[in-house]
Formats: C-alpha cells, sequence, structure tokens
C-alpha cells in the first residue's frame, strides 16, 4: 500500500515537471519585434503598407518561406508612405527611430514606458494641437498635457501620416483607446 502512494506522488511530481519544462520551451523561443531599430541588408522584397501598421510587414514575414527578417519605416513626410523590406537573412539590429523590425516569428510588441500608449489613437476630446518635432516616444505632447491644467489625455500623431510634420493633440477628457500604428497617447488626469 505506501509502495503505490510513493509511486502516485513521483507521477504527480514528474508531470508538473513536464509542464514546467514545457512552459519554458514554449516561452524561449517567443521574440517581439523591436521598435526604433532597423536592420540593414539582406533585402530581397519591399512594398507598400498602406495601412501604416508594422503588424502588417511581420505577417508577410510569416507567410513567405525565404523571410528570416524583416524591416519597417514609417512614413517621414506626408508625401511618403510606410515600407516593408523582406529580408533572406539575419542583419544586426541598428538603433533607427524610423524603424520596426524583427526576425521571422516575432509579432510587434510596442514598449511600455510607464503610461505611454504606442500605437494608440485617443481620438475626440481635442481642445488644442499644434506642431512638434519627431519624437519616437511622444514625450514632448505627454508633458505639454501635464503642463496645461485643463488636458486631461494626448495623442501624438507621428509624421507623415496625415501631414509632414508630427502633432500634439490636447485633450479636455479621456477618450477610449483604439489601436493604431499612427499615433502615441496617454492619459494625464
Amino acid at each position: 500500500m505506501r509502495l503505490s502512494v510513493d509511486l502516485a506522488g513521483m507521477m504527480r511530481r514528474a508531470g508538473g515537471l513536464c509542464a514546467l519544462l514545457l512552459a519554458l520551451a514554449l516561452t524561449a523561443g517567443l521574440a517581439h519585434a523591436q521598435t526604433g531599430f532597423d536592420r540593414r541588408g539582406g533585402d530581397y522584397s519591399k512594398f507598400e503598407v498602406k495601412s501604416g501598421d508594422p503588424a502588417v510587414c511581420a505577417a508577410r514575414c510569416e507567410r513567405d518561406s525565404r523571410c528570416r527578417a524583416w524591416s519597417f519605416s514609417y512614413p517621414r513626410t506626408a508625401d511618403a508612405q510606410a515600407f516593408c523590406w523582406l529580408k533572406n537573412k539575419v542583419p544586426p539590429r541598428n538603433p533607427d527611430d524610423c524603424c520596426v523590425s524583427g526576425v521571422r516569428g516575432a509579432g510587434v510588441i510596442e514598449p511600455r514606458i510607464g503610461e505611454t500608449e504606442f500605437s494608440i489613437d485617443r481620438f475626440g476630446g481635442d481642445y488644442r494641437n499644434f506642431e512638434l518635432p519627431p519624437d519616437p516616444t511622444g514625450a514632448a505632447c505627454g508633458k505639454a498635457c501635464t503642463d496645461d491644467n485643463k488636458c486631461r489625455a494626448w495623442t501624438y500623431l507621428r509624421p507623415g501620416y496625415i501631414g509632414a510634420p508630427a502633432r500634439c493633440f490636447l485633450k479636455d477628457r479621456i477618450t477610449r483607446p483604439r489601436p493604431k500604428p499612427c499615433c502615441i497617447s496617454g492619459v494625464v488626469r
């Protein structure tokens, strides 16, 4: 009787250990795209991304068996378009605010910096908007909102999505967040 109890306990521990090892193996293979980096070289295909969404670039790489890595470039002016470059090798990453890049198997995960919401538009509630220099974090727009007692939320529009310059929209109310690659937003009060 004692032998069967010990055997059952060992089986439970072995099952738990197998589950833990499987979970570790699955998470070890996860990779994420890197915002603020370009991977130069190895290009075999380039196409316009009309939606301006880097996830389109990552998805195209997943569907193409030749693709090993990809780079997405945000539009920099009103006349420019967003582009995706598929690569037949994995070049080293280089810091560049223009881009999001990744390797095959890497989805697009925007960074979380405090309360800043990357790839989020808080549409509506605008009481003031103005041009800003390009900023990959939208920090100047967030600071303008923090410094204005009327401001409750803000949205920074990356350059090239509506017009050539970047724009900051200050809001007098908190609106629903909407996923959009054009924007960086935040709530202050």
